[in-house]
């Protein structure tokens, strides 16, 4: 599964907060980016951002001095980041969510920055699309959980183990899909079958809370 890191872009540029709004879109020129992270005044402050978009409805839109206006005016601070271990279709859902198009990526320091062009041309979706790959793994976890707990019991920790994984995967393929879980999920048709296993679960739920 790819994540932010593998696709993000190592090419990003910073500028402070203070420079003109002609000396971002110079360096935009320059460095051929379409957005600049605003660089941090100290290690308490936070990250901004300033883009294409900007500019263009911020400032040209309205025929503002872009030598007087500076870059604090229009930027979006804090921006929104992404954490290199990310995975990809995440990054996506945290852009569709949020409706920003770029983000820098950061974890402990700015280490890049990923934008939709880099989801669409450097993603993997095409050939490994997330939602079959889970129904995969679900398929794969329940036909586990079962073995497991044939082989050492429907009370044993690995079993119970074993289906909260299977829970995990239906959830998050039903996150995935945009669907609700179904009134009866493979490990309730199997508590039907082995009802103990809820009391031990619930038991080892106490003793961990």
């Amino acid at each position: 599964m790819l994540r932010a890191s593998d696709i993000m872009s190592y090419d990003v540029a910073t500028i402070r907060g203070s420079a003109t709004i002609a000396e971002a879109v110079k360096l935009m020129k320059f460095k051929e980016l379409r957005a600049l992270i605003v660089d941090l005044r100290n290690s308490q402050d936070a990250y901004g951002i300033v883009t294409h978009s900007d500019i263009v409805s911020k400032v040209i839109a309205y025929g503002k001095d872009p030598q007087t206006i500076r870059v604090y005016e229009i930027m979006t601070k804090p921006c929104i980041v992404v954490n290199p271990d990310l995975g990809v279709e995440y990054v996506a859902r945290l852009f569709a969510n949020t409706g920003i198009r770029i983000a820098p990526v950061i974890q402990g320091g700015l280490l890049g920055i990923v934008s939709e062009s880099d989801i669409l041309f450097k993603g993997d979706f095409l050939e490994n699309p997330k939602v079959p790959l889970l129904r995969r793994e679900l398929e794969k976890a329940i036909e586990e959980a079962k073995a497991i707990s044939a082989a050492k019991g429907a009370t044993s920790q690995e079993c119970i183990d074993a289906w909260a994984l299977v829970e995990d995967l239906e959830a998050e393929a039903a996150y995935q899909e945009g669907t609700v879980i179904p009134d009866t999920t493979p490990f309730q048709a199997f508590c039907q079958e082995h009802p103990e296993i809820l009391q031990v679960r619930h038991q080892v739920l106490e003793t961990t809370t």
